[in-house]
């Protein structure tokens, strides 16, 4: 019942992120509850990503904004007990993918087609390449999430971000898949980003459309064949980005690294 009064609280006076709570010792009067209930439903807003506890003089409560990544943990914990398909999700990616990426072309800048191009280069399959094959693979998905990025939609953008995040996991948790196999799916996939990019920088919206489309319907066409090494699993709070930013290369990597140990 307190945290949903807090929650009433925060929305009736249109609190942004940044901004502090009263005081714990506040709240306890404000609400007329304990010190020991005030701190559980802090705590509560606090694992729900709403808030920032912090200790000290200046220390408290600080309304955050709920990242990206602690919004998929919860949706992938869901869907953890559903039975998903890679099919399941490429259907959606389907329908979502092009649109997002045609809209994402008039708002890309130039510090986005660097990042396109540097995404290009280390998902390269070829021997000179020294990125591991899975970390190759995840490069693959933050190709499409530059995209997302740029795309004026929020809501298509946030949708395309999750499939991503939850793809991205799935390929992490095949580290068993053969090199072959990466490097099929991996030649595929650098091919279809080289003919994207192109009609980027064309700024040709409709062909990007197109090769968005048939770069999805191939990709899952290989994936369809690690489909037996390709499972989904419980996300880890130590898994968690800090922020809401794009994948870097040393992210991907310290978690291929913690994935190699377990």
């Amino acid at each position: 019942m307190v945290v949903e009064e807090i929650k009433r609280w925060i929305t009736g006076r249109n609190l942004n992120p940044g901004e502090k709570l009263p005081k714990e010792a506040e709240l306890q009067e404000m609400f007329g509850v304990s010190r020991g209930t005030m701190r559980e439903a802090l705590k509560a807003l606090e694992v729900q990503g709403l808030i920032r506890l912090s200790t000290g003089p200046a220390g408290g409560a600080t309304i955050e904004r709920v990242t990206l990544d602690r919004t998929f943990q919860f949706l992938q914990n869901y869907l953890f007990f559903q039975d998903i398909t890679i099919g399941d999700i490429y259907a959606l990616r389907r329908m979502l993918e092009p649109e997002m990426a045609a809209l994402a072309v008039p708002h890309l800048s130039d510090a986005d087609l660097e990042a396109l191009e540097r995404s290009i280069e280390i998902s390269n399959p070829s021997q000179d390449n020294t990125h591991p094959a899975a970390m190759q693979r995840v490069e693959d998905l933050h190709f499409h999430d530059i995209l997302a990025e740029a795309c004026p939609n929020p809501f298509l953008r946030f949708q395309c971000r999750l499939i991503n995040r939850m793809l991205e996991t799935m390929v992490v948790s095949s580290l068993h898949a053969t090199q072959d196999e990466h490097q099929r799916l991996g030649e595929a996939a650098w091919r279809a980003h080289r003919k994207i990019l192109a009609a980027v920088r064309k700024a040709d919206a409709d062909q990007v459309r197109k090769l968005m489309l048939a770069h999805i319907v191939e990709n899952q066409r290989h994936l369809d064949l690690l489909q037996a090494g390709l499972r989904s699993r419980l996300v880890l709070d130590s898994e968690l980005r800090l922020g809401a930013g794009l994948p870097t290369a040393a992210d991907t990597s310290l978690l291929l690294r913690r994935q190699a140990k377990s």
